[in-house]
């Protein structure tokens, strides 16, 4: 299992010590480092900033939001960070939500699943640059049609030649349908909310996948399960998971709307059902307070490694046993050389 760090989106304002937390990931021997985007930060100008900086460590977006850019941008932004960094840099795409695709980007949130598929393949026919883009789909047609633009729309191929043609795409998924795609389609998944206790159906359904994929694309032994974990150091697991539950009462209760609330869908199936519900209530109520003590101890414990270093020690065995192929580390960066030596 190999290692990354989470530096996510940004708050109010750039957190001061990221590059110097990116160049000791990189000292660590860290795989990776991951940005995130959802509606004040952008995932991609960060990694060109931190990359710059360093000459090793794998380089992701985890994720870029479909809405945010069409296929052929995010190509183009692909192509770009890929030469910058010399052949590190990871695209990972997600669809985000209503809540925020409708609200930020004003646009309509269809079929999510069928608008990945498209969205992936333009990027793909990108970054071959084979021939021209052409693309007649749903949701993307390249060129477009004569009768609903100009008609002097042409079909185009990148001038940028690719230093990867078969640079990686990841995505971010969280519902089972989405997962199986993921396998079907990209190189990797995403993962967020993930538990040791889930692993058999998550490798269930990345077989589903699997047993669709395009034989021209990576083959499945190569395919990457990067999940996303919260990691505290502390005194006790206790005092570790009161520091994590904030961070699961905000994303079950406040992103997403209480209709549609993917990240919350995925701790239900957990069995946290009747937890989520009062989590919600609270949160959308604006008791945050509340909302934060009824995340149970065990959603924390199934979700995130906390508690002292052996605690930490203790739990690991379980998520080394699954099929993820890269623990990304959220929280603290103080817990980066712990899990760098307990990882060794």
């Amino acid at each position: 299992m190999k290692l990354g760090y989470s530096l996510g989106y940004w708050d109010a304002q750039p957190p001061r010590d990221a590059g110097a937390v990116v160049l000791e990931a990189e000292r660590l021997g860290l795989d990776s480092v991951w940005t995130a985007e959802a509606y004040g930060s952008d995932a991609l100008t960060p990694l060109a900033w931190y990359g710059s900086r360093t000459s090793r460590i794998r380089l992701g977006t985890a994720v870029a939001q479909l809405s945010a850019r069409t296929p052929t941008a995010a190509a183009m932004a692909a192509l770009t960070l890929d030469h910058l960094s010399g052949g590190r840099f990871v695209l990972g795409l997600g669809a985000s939500g209503p809540q925020v695709v409708e609200g930020w980007y004003g646009l309509p949130y269809p079929r999510p699943l069928a608008r990945t598929r498209e969205y992936v393949a333009v990027v793909r026919q990108v970054l071959a640059r084979e021939a021209p883009v052409r693309f007649d789909g749903e949701f993307y047609r390249l060129p477009l049609p004569a009768d609903e633009g100009s008609g002097l729309g042409r079909a185009l191929r990148s001038t940028v030649h690719p230093l990867r043609a078969d640079l990686p795409i990841f995505l971010g998924a969280e519902g089972p349908k989405n997962v199986t795609m993921t396998a079907e389609i990209a190189d990797g998944w995403l993962a967020a909310f993930a538990s040791p206790r889930t692993d058999d159906l998550h490798r269930q359904l990345l077989a589903d996948g699997f047993a669709r994929r395009d034989p021209r694309l990576r083959a499945t032994a190569e395919f990457e399960v990067v999940a996303t974990v919260p990691v505290v150091l502390s005194a006790s697991v206790q005092d570790a998971a009161d520091q994590v539950r904030p961070h699961l009462a905000l994303y079950v209760g406040g992103m997403g709307a209480r209709e549609a609330n993917f990240h919350r869908d995925v701790l239900v199936r957990l069995g946290y059902g009747a937890a989520c519900e009062e989590i919600a209530a609270h949160y959308l109520a604006g008791d945050r307070a509340r909302a934060v003590a009824a995340v149970p101890l065990e959603m924390v414990t199934d979700v995130a490694l906390v508690g002292t270093e052996a605690d930490i020690a203790d739990q690991l065995p379980a998520w080394q046993a699954t099929a993820i192929t890269t623990l990304v580390v959220q929280g603290s960066p103080g817990a980066l050389a712990t899990m760098a030596r307990l990882l060794a």
